[in-house]
């Protein structure tokens, strides 16, 4: 009898895929081989993403684990949107018969579907199947409890939230200002915004939310998503905080050490601020001049990861061009000081490193876990989706991040002298602010690894999901 079997729709952003995938592995690990894991694979839009999730894919199957891939056959992109949160949306949605049928072929009973939060669509699917339907959530809880209370707020608030008067009371949080916000929830009559809304109003039919973050971070917006607070008293599905879901495991030990981090090995402890922003993460030349600027009137050791604009049609940045995004001569005079790095570089080895002492991040909420991980406290640069909201958090509720000004209206642009400012207030050993959230990283660095551990506080999170989800299998009707 085979065991029963724990379905993935993951969408193809290593962000989303990745985690999901991760978390997966240590749901089959938890459940003691009373599981399986089927995932399906939607054709990512790109060719690009489609050899990225191909490689995922390749390596995961080398790692001998009990877990299938199935291709879903390909669907035509939506042709016609305004912005990503659309596309990925209605993308996932066309996929609903390919889904259903892939599904409904399974010969072991289903135990599961896990979507993805832009997967709300499929909802319908899993009722039809009458198989129990889990939401498995990449970001953090706050932006969940946002996304529980937009559809209410959407009432609440007449105008844009750009123009309302007073800050936006989000539950468990401290009041967060409008600027916070994340950028498809800026403008109301934008189609991203309203598939914000509406994923925020199915989550309510989940079985439950499988988030990655700690109980020990977030605490009392939890809490408050627990009480029905954010869901005007109704009770919201049932959440397992399972994080920090990453996946630590460097198969590159045997292999030499990365340029960045021989470099890394040359400098004293604590010594170097990183500045890295994600695999979308890009700067113009007027911004990297300015950065350029900050950091060397900052006087402190830096390794810049560097990165230029995509290709035209595609969305990941592209290896910089330093001849173009510098200003004539940094290099030079930074040589002993820094490091610029123009291509993807091992931000887990990185920020591992003892040299490392501080993270000027677009903080994307892996990049975030990753940094709690090894206690290295952040300067928040938020770039795109729910980045803004995190920063919030980071700084005024988190407390393991020096803020810095960042102008959303000139499209997150940071002056010379603020970074210069923000990197000296982090870095600086006699600065307040830094000795606060340094202290604060360490005590997150330590929640995070206790949470994981036996009897942790996600350990018991994952267990409680793998019995209830044990509990769910439903025989395919052959």
């Amino acid at each position: 009898m085979a065991a029963p079997t724990v379905v993935l729709l993951p969408i193809w952003a290593a962000g989303h895929l990745m985690s999901m995938l991760d978390n997966g592995k240590r749901l089959l690990a938890r459940s003691g081989g009373a599981l399986s894991l089927t995932v399906l694979v939607m054709q990512a839009p790109t060719e690009e993403d489609r050899s990225e999730v191909a490689g995922h894919i390749r390596r995961e199957k080398a790692s001998g684990l009990d877990v299938r891939f199935h291709h879903l056959p390909a669907v035509d992109p939506p042709r016609d949107y305004v912005g990503i949160e659309e596309f990925v949306s209605r993308f996932v949605q066309l996929h609903a018969d390919h889904v259903k049928a892939a599904i409904s072929a399974l010969t072991c009973p289903v135990a599961a579907v896990v979507l993805d939060f832009f997967g709300t669509t499929l909802f319908d699917v899993c009722r039809e199947l009458s198989v129990p339907a889990y939401v498995y959530f990449a970001a953090d809880a706050a932006f969940y409890a946002l996304l529980l209370r937009l559809p209410a707020l959407h009432e609440e608030v007449t105008v844009e939230f750009g123009e309302m008067e007073g800050m936006v009371d989000l539950p468990g949080l401290p009041p967060v200002p409008p600027s916070s916000l994340p950028l498809p929830v800026m403008d109301k009559k934008n189609p991203n915004y309203t598939w914000f809304v509406y994923h925020g109003r199915r989550f309510m039919e989940a079985d439950g939310f499988i988030i990655n973050t700690v109980v020990e971070l977030e605490q009392s917006v939890l809490a408050a998503i627990a009480d029905g607070r954010c869901t005007g008293g109704i009770p919201a599905p049932t959440v397992y905080p399972v994080g920090p879901v990453l996946s630590l495991s460097s198969s590159s030990r045997a292999e030499q050490p990365h340029d960045c981090v021989r470099w890394l090995d040359a400098q004293p402890p604590a010594s170097v601020v990183l500045l890295c922003f994600g695999s979308v993460g890009f700067f113009t030349a007027t911004q990297a001049h300015e950065v350029a600027r900050g950091l060397e009137r900052s006087g402190h050791r830096f390794l810049w990861v560097l990165r230029g604009p995509p290709a035209a049609g595609a969305l990941q940045s592209t290896d910089a061009n330093l001849g173009e995004l510098l200003p004539e001569g940094f290099l030079e005079r930074t040589k002993e000081k820094g490091m610029v790095w123009p291509t993807k570089a091992p931000q887990k080895e990185i920020l591992a490193h003892a040299a490392v002492g501080g993270f000027v991040t677009h903080g994307g909420w892996n990049s975030t876990l990753e940094s709690l991980w090894f206690g290295v406290p952040m300067v928040p640069w938020p770039l795109y989706a729910e980045q803004h909201l995190n920063a919030f958090t980071l700084v005024a509720y988190m407390g393991t991040a020096v803020a810095m000004e960042v102008d959303r209206k000139r499209n997150n642009f940071v002056d010379a002298s603020e970074l210069e400012r923000a990197v000296k207030a982090l870095m600086d050993g006699d600065s307040d602010d830094g000795r606060k959230v340094r202290e604060k990283a360490m005590e997150m660095k330590a929640a995070c690894r206790k949470a994981v551990q036996e009897g942790g506080s996600s350990y018991s999170a994952m267990s409680r999901l793998s019995e209830d989800i044990g509990k769910g299998a439903v025989r395919m009707s052959h």
